[in-house]
């Protein structure tokens, strides 16, 4: 399905800017359709401009508060002028044509067409397509037929949709929620009876019909701001903890002048209390990974104070190492104290581990860690254990690779290189060095150190993934080469 801007654009040869204002207009006209309890379809002839020419519908929408009498989608489909008469006079004439058009099986119906002008050229044409009323219409209905009315003026003289912000669309105000219409001096003409229950919840239950919104005891500043400068705005009013009110004020014009303002009210004290929880629901989170971290970093501290004071150096060396072990968990707990969730941007603690693995390496030989690419973002359940592998696998890598080079003699510089791709559904990291490789009888199957023993555990029965280690072939530079792989979604 092609979109507004191609369609618009290819198919009807209208430039960027009227593109834009159709964009505009059909991101707005959801209260045009609630207004008028009518289908609304926007026609624009197809390129080359003439009459002979066919139409092509840009745009569809169905009304919230009635039942849709257009079940088919229009939007990209062609139409000959002789079976819209109406659109083209609406083009030709340049004003608003109203009268009857049948649609499917259901035959005539009203149908009125409004002229959509962009820089003093008629671009397109809104249709509106009414359904039967139910009855005479009420006093309710008739003020909403005003209205629209009084917003079709407003498109033929390309006053709406509005440059500054879109109306009714997405997380609005509907027309449903509540309207209240404002004259000229701000005095309301008539309020919904949901509009007056939003007043009654910020305490207003006085008769509002005929006075202004100060003279109620309530400062809507977005309202004035409509009749002074004639732009829609919507502002949040509360009242205490419990209540909020969302306005939005919609600012009808006459010949370029203010004549009144409609007013969409939508209580929304449930959703704010619900971003409350959510937001209260973070900080908790946040505090327990923040605490978690705390305390690990008091596990680290003790452990390392008691390595200092172990007279072993088997003891002192195997405490330093489960105090690196403890700090590779906390550096996971650190970022999720920041942005608690369930999950978390791994290239932060690739970053974390790198800077460990440098602070606490025993090795004396210099080493550059290199990391190149990444792994987005993982589930907290596998950040975890695959931060602890990853730590080992750099320390071992460090500690154990470069013993046997003497890089004063032989100008040997150490590098351990990081790489990490996301292959489908599977994180790699690849670990490279360029130290002295595995021994002959070296086997992960048996290893001969805690830590690797520590890491095939954690990736093959934790993250159900694979881990393979292997000396590299001296010719093509020597070293030893790691390659883990995990499922980054959980096995069913």
């Amino acid at each position: 399905m092609a979109t507004l801007g191609e369609l618009a654009s290819q198919r009807a040869g209208l430039s960027a800017g009227a593109t834009d204002h159709l964009g505009r207009l059909i991101a707005s006209w959801s209260l045009l359709a609630d207004l008028s309890f009518s289908d609304m379809v926007l026609m624009a002839r197809t390129a080359g401009g003439t009459p002979s020419e066919s139409f092509i519908v840009l745009g569809q929408l169905r009304p919230n508060n009635r039942s849709t009498m257009i079940n088919d989608d229009l939007v990209g489909t062609t139409h000959r002028p002789e079976d819209w008469p109406l659109v083209r006079e609406a083009f030709e004439r340049g004003e608003r044509v109203v009268g009857e058009a049948p649609v499917g099986e259901i035959g005539p119906v009203p149908v009125w067409c409004v002229p959509v002008r962009y820089d003093d050229a008629v671009v397109a044409v809104m249709v509106r397509l009414q359904g039967p009323l139910r009855g005479p219409a009420s006093l309710y209905e008739q003020a909403y037929l005003s209205i629209f009315e009084r917003l079709c003026d407003m498109v033929a003289d390309a006053t709406f949709p509005f440059r500054e912000d879109d109306v009714a669309g997405p997380g609005m105000p509907r027309v449903g929620d509540g309207i209240m219409l404002l004259d000229a001096r701000g005095s309301i003409e008539f309020a919904t009876p949901n509009a007056a229950n939003a007043l009654h919840r910020l305490g207003i239950y006085a008769s509002s019909e005929g006075r202004t919104l100060p003279e109620l005891g309530l400062r809507v500043r977005v309202v004035e701001r409509s009749l002074a400068y004639a732009i829609p705005a919507m502002e949040e009013i509360d009242r205490g903890h419990d209540v909020a009110i969302l306005f939005q004020s919609v600012p009808l014009l006459a010949h370029q002048a203010v004549t009144g303002v409609l007013i969409l009210l939508r209580d929304v004290s449930d959703l704010r209390h619900l971003n409350r929880m959510v937001l209260n629901k973070e900080a908790a989170v946040r505090e327990v990974h923040h605490r978690v971290k705390n305390n690990l970093q008091t596990i680290s501290s003790l452990l390392r104070l008691q390595a200092r004071r172990s007279d072993e150096e088997e003891t002192r060396v195997a405490l330093l190492e489960a105090e690196r072990r403890v700090r590779s968990i906390a550096v996971v707990h650190e970022v999720l104290s920041r942005e608690p969730g369930e999950e978390v941007v791994f290239d932060e603690i690739v970053r974390s581990l790198v800077m460990l693995v440098e602070d606490t390496v025993l090795a004396l030989h210099p080493v550059e860690i290199v990391v190149n690419g990444e792994l987005g973002t993982l589930s907290t359940d596998l950040a975890t254990p695959l931060a602890v592998a990853l730590a080992e696998l750099l320390t071992n890598a460090v500690e154990h690779a470069f013993t046997e080079f003497d890089d004063v003699d032989q100008g040997h510089v150490g590098v351990v290189t990081l790489n990490l791709r996301v292959d489908a559904d599977t994180a790699v990291a690849e670990i490279r060095d360029n130290g002295r490789g595995l021994g002959e009888e070296f086997s992960l199957e048996v290893p001969t150190s805690l830590g690797l023993s520590i890491v095939r555990d954690i990736i093959r029965a934790q993250l159900h993934g694979t881990i393979e280690m292997r000396s590299i072939d001296p010719a093509l530079g020597g070293g030893t080469y790691v390659r883990v792989a995990v499922p980054t979604q959980s096995p069913a």
